[in-house]
């Protein structure tokens, strides 16, 4: 077995930014104050919905980026807030259950960081409950089933005009408990 580390690999340093982000307190979702900047975000949840019962407040639920464009100065608080006004909007989950962790990173760090937080942390929407990060994208989208996070939290308007996923919430939930069972087994 080769002995060899590198601190200055592409990899390790993309692990230390996913490292950094758990050094910030989880505040509120959304956070209270904007920001500027693009980057990488998590966000936990400390509820009591039935199928996230083992979801600790320390593992983030959900893992995802925002890149700064020319009309957006500020993506990573804007995409905070839209994830809020989604969990607001589902009628089975209450927000005030929810924290956030952000880390503001040049745009070569991204990609990279989000993808070992996802790996390391294996976010329940993210591996399974996919859809929460969707945005309204009209007409085109309407043809689509109706994702698994808005059949198992209904309330966004603009979803509700999709047809209905074939997996029930009852598919879900069992998918759900799967999941968590792998993850308490590694």
């Amino acid at each position: 077995m080769e002995r060899k580390y590198d601190p200055l690999s592409v990899e390790e340093l993309g692990r230390n930014a996913a490292r950094a982000i758990t050094n910030w307190p989880a505040v509120a979702l959304p956070p209270d104050k904007p920001f500027e900047g693009s980057g990488v975000y998590a966000v936990y949840y400390a509820g009591v919905f039935p199928a996230y019962v083992k979801v600790t407040g320390e593992v983030p639920i959900y893992v995802g980026q925002a890149v700064l464009t020319k009309t957006k100065p500020r993506p990573l608080f804007e995409r905070l807030r839209e994830h809020a006004r989604s969990i607001d909007d589902a009628r089975n989950l209450d927000l005030a259950d929810f924290r956030c962790r952000w880390l503001v990173l040049d745009t070569v760090w991204i990609n990279l960081t989000e993808q070992l937080l996802i790996s390391e942390h294996r976010p329940l929407w993210n591996w399974v409950v996919a859809g929460f990060g969707n945005h309204n994208q009209g007409r085109t989208r309407n043809t689509q089933e109706r994702s698994w996070w808005d059949t198992l939290h209904p309330g966004r308007k603009w979803a509700l005009n999709q047809r209905t996923n074939v997996a029930s919430v009852g598919d879900i939930t069992a998918a759900i408990h799967d999941h968590l069972r792998g993850q308490h087994s590694m």
